[in-house]
């Protein structure tokens, strides 16, 4: 199986991807792991100009003889090419799963919403990097070749579902990206915010009218927490309680999604 990876955001440092290609090799010597030239260019805060990261994503997703699109890492910056690359994707694009998480979570969301793949919030190739981060990236690629089980969020229990970055979630609220989530449990995960935020955030999707009909909410990890003064005065429970009161759904409990090493995969839909 040949499985391109981009960097719509950031580039990705040749070191690390070249630990992630050896792992590939060595672990999973089906997988033909190809980085695209584009992961490490650079410019600014980008890996590349807008123009030059959409082409690189319509190269992968548009050519048959690639399985799968993994992206490198996360960081500012697919937002920015969706309007470019979604009109572009060939036929090709729809027979391949898409795996990422933070903020391609853009990319996973508008290609859930046009029906175009197979989005999966799962490890990045970066994700070698984390300590024990064979055991990281090996979820990803074990689901990528051969669906395997093992890396799966555990409490997915058959019912359709999606996992976002809270602040990625927020900003497609309103927007024509945000899928129709209906009927999904929704997971959660922040990192690198003040509570203050984490609660502001929650305001919006508890009162975004296009969120209305989930089947519920599920918390992942929310880590570096940025101090607050005075300290904040709520723990992440109650505030998921409170919330989701208002927002007319259940909570139902923690998931073991998020940017740390723990990070499993959700296939957007049913597994």
């Amino acid at each position: 199986m040949r499985i391109g990876v981009v960097a719509p955001g950031r580039p990705i440092d040749p070191i690390v991807a070249a630990r992630a290609g050896a792992f590939a090799a060595i672990a999973y010597p089906e997988i033909d792991l190809v980085f695209h030239p584009q992961c490490f260019m650079s410019e600014g805060h980008f890996a590349g100009s807008d123009a030059v990261r959409a082409a690189a994503f319509l190269d992968v997703a548009n050519d048959p003889s690639f399985g799968a699109v993994w992206f490198a890492r996360g960081g500012y910056g697919s937002n920015r090419i969706l309007a470019e690359v979604m009109p572009k994707l060939a036929p090709a694009a729809r027979n391949k799963s898409y795996a990422g998480y933070s903020d391609v979570g853009f990319l996973l969301a508008a290609l859930y919403t046009r029906g175009i793949g197979r989005p999966v919030h799962a490890p990045m190739a970066a994700d070698i990097n984390r300590a024990k981060g064979d055991e990281t990236v090996a979820r990803t690629l074990g689901w990528l070749l051969r669906r395997d089980q093992q890396g799966l969020e555990p409490g997915l229990a058959g019912r359709p579902a999606v996992a976002f970055n809270l602040a990625i979630l927020q900003a497609l609220v309103g927007t024509p990206w945000l899928p129709d989530l209906a009927d999904h449990v929704l997971m959660i995960e922040e990192v690198s915010e003040p509570l203050y935020n984490v609660d502001r955030m929650l305001f919006t999707i508890a009162n975004a009218t296009q969120l209305k009909g989930v089947a519920g909410v599920r918390l992942g990890l929310v880590n570096d927490i940025q101090a607050n003064e005075p300290p904040w005065g709520e723990t992440l429970e109650f505030m998921m309680d409170r919330w989701c009161r208002d927002m007319g759904v259940p909570y139902l409990g923690r998931a073991q999604i998020g940017h740390a090493q723990s990070n499993m995969v959700v296939p957007f839909g049913i597994a």
